[in-house]
């Protein structure tokens, strides 16, 4: 490699075409990307080894060093997926059109046991320090990756001039299956390795993230669902202290997770539909990773473990979490207080109004559901079911049944927890929690979904533009993205989201419970839905 090679910065020319990025040595080798209208991307770096073999379900490696120029101009491969249902197989409008937005089912064709790689998005690879933007997947801990359409961010840093950063790592059976009181002591923090894969991506952002224009003493992790449960949990890590300075968790308050006796239940199950007993790593390590994916269904199918929200389907992989294994994770996030190891690490939580009507609106019952047949769905709901049908039919007097029931299925989702954790964080009197709410309703599908789960992802990601099927046209989608984008933005740059686009934003604490409800015209609110809180928290 010649010396004026490496160090030459290509730009973009007239044609509008991408052009080649200049070489930007990193500790995994020398890469190069595209810069995209003025945006220098870099997609498919490996971060870790491929965990593969005799490494299946041992924590994560750093690759050796390639001594040839990588080419970073396309996505890496997703983990192996366990998604089922619609969300692996859409079916009807309503399918199609998120699987344009959520492309669970392309992901499926490309899966691969190989898929420790990351992409990053800068506006320049210079020395300016910019605040870096740490995204994770959602999808439970069963499936995604950091390629779909809606986690893009190639606009956020151009518009905001950060340094953007997304991740793939192992998930379901691969990377959350306990194997340490099966296979011996070598695999006792075999349920966590995912989390320790997302760890290892953190200190190659430490480690890297400066030569291309990033500052890695101003890094936010973000996440949304199963990744705001992942966020939740890095922050009770011990091995990711100082690896990360703030933290967003949405719709995806992960108070707790899995305990070791129900994990080995799970690996002793997955082991008899494999056939293979206790002992015996070397046949697991050399089974076809589809087969294992297929026995690990159906495994999950007979157990029926795990939670789920009631009148959904549930979805597959959901039995593979992370445990309390001793070693990568010591205690639950947020139960029962804050952890100490983020005491100072400022967290921005929230939750959307209707976050489950992307999971019910294929469901025979959406939108046809009587006054009667709520009456009887309630039941499904527990104890409180009627007491937040009737909360939300004062609150929201124009919802039909439909929307009764899914407003109450809601409030158990995302909203409970993502309160008491910004409680627990504000009375550790360390760093501010700062507490959000979204209303604003997506005028796609004839106002089909409302406000549903990841509804605010496309503009804080300021992805909007690149799946309209979903954020809709503007003016209003644009209007949404620069409020909650700016806000976003301000928070991973200051730890504070106060912007010019929106009101004052004060930090939650428990008496006045101070919350910014974004819409068009956003406003804070204190305590807003008391009374559906009161129910959900038993107050």
């Amino acid at each position: 490699m010649r010396k004026e090679e490496s160090t030459a910065v290509y730009r973009a020319d007239s044609s509008g075409l991408p052009q080649i990025t200049r070489i930007i040595d990193t500790t995994s080798g020398p890469v190069r990307g595209l810069i995209n209208d003025g945006v220098h991307t870099f997609k498919g770096i490996r971060y870790g080894a491929p965990p593969v073999g005799p490494i299946r379900w041992m924590p994560p490696q750093r690759p050796t060093p390639s001594k040839v120029v990588l080419d970073c101009s396309d996505y890496g491969a997703p983990a192996m997926q366990m998604a089922s249902g619609a969300t692996a197989a859409p079916a009807g409008d309503y399918g199609m059109l998120m699987a344009r937005v959520f492309t669970t089912p392309s992901e499926l064709k490309i899966q691969n046991e190989d898929c420790l790689f990351l992409n990053v998005w800068t506006p320049a690879t210079d020395n300016q320090k910019r605040p870096v933007i740490f995204w994770i997947h959602g999808g439970i801990f069963a499936y995604g990756s950091g390629g779909q359409p809606v986690y893009c961010m190639e606009d956020l840093a151009r518009d905001h001039d950060v340094v953007a950063v997304n991740v793939n790592h192992r998930l379901n059976v691969f990377g959350y299956l306990h194997l340490g009181d099966l296979m011996g002591d070598a695999y006792k923090s075999s349920g966590t390795v995912g989390m320790q894969d997302l760890v290892l991506a953190l200190q190659w952002v430490r480690d890297n993230i400066a030569n291309f224009g990033g500052d890695p003493d101003n890094v936010t992790i973000m996440g949304q669902s199963g990744g705001g449960a992942k966020v939740s949990i890095l922050m009770s890590m011990d091995s990711a202290k100082g690896l990360f300075h703030k933290a967003s968790i949405q719709s995806g308050p992960g108070l707790v997770v899995g305990r070791r006796d129900p994990a080995t239940a799970a690996a002793k199950a997955l082991l008899m539909e494999l056939g293979i007993q206790p002992g015996d790593i070397k046949s697991l390590q050399g089974m076809p990773a589809q087969t294992i994916i297929a026995a690990a269904f159906a495994a999950d199918a007979k157990s029926n473990a795990g939670p789920r929200v009631p009148g959904m389907r549930r979805p597959g992989g959901i039995g593979y979490i992370p445990i309390i294994d001793g070693v990568a994770i010591t205690r639950d996030p947020f139960m029962p207080d804050a952890p100490a190891v983020s005491r100072d690490v400022p967290v921005l939580v929230g939750y959307v109004k209707d976050e489950v009507t992307i999971f019910t609106a294929g469901e025979p019952w959406f939108r046809e559901m009587t006054e009667a047949e709520l009456q009887q769905r309630i039941a499904m709901l527990g104890p409180m079911g009627k007491p937040l049908v009737e909360a939300w039919r004062k609150i929201r007097p124009d919802y039909s049944p439909t929307y009764l029931f899914t407003a109450a299925m809601s409030s158990m989702f995302a909203m409970g927890g993502s309160i008491t954790l910004a409680e627990r964080k504000a009375a550790q009197a360390g760093a501010p929690a700062y507490m959000w709410y979204l209303t604003w309703e997506t005028p796609v599908a004839n106002g089909l979904f409302k406000t549903p789960h990841t509804m605010e992802i496309p503009f804080m990601l300021d992805s909007y533009r690149r799946v309209r099927a979903f954020a809709g046209p503007d003016p209003e989608a644009a209007r949404m993205e620069q409020q909650i984008g700016a806000a976003w933005v301000a928070f991973a740059r200051t730890g504070r989201p106060d912007c010019p686009e929106i009101p004052h934003w004060p930090p939650y604490d428990a008496g006045k419970r101070s919350t910014m409800v974004f819409n068009l015209e956003s406003q804070v609110v204190n305590d807003p839905n008391s009374e559906v809180r009161k129910i959900i928290q038993g107050a």
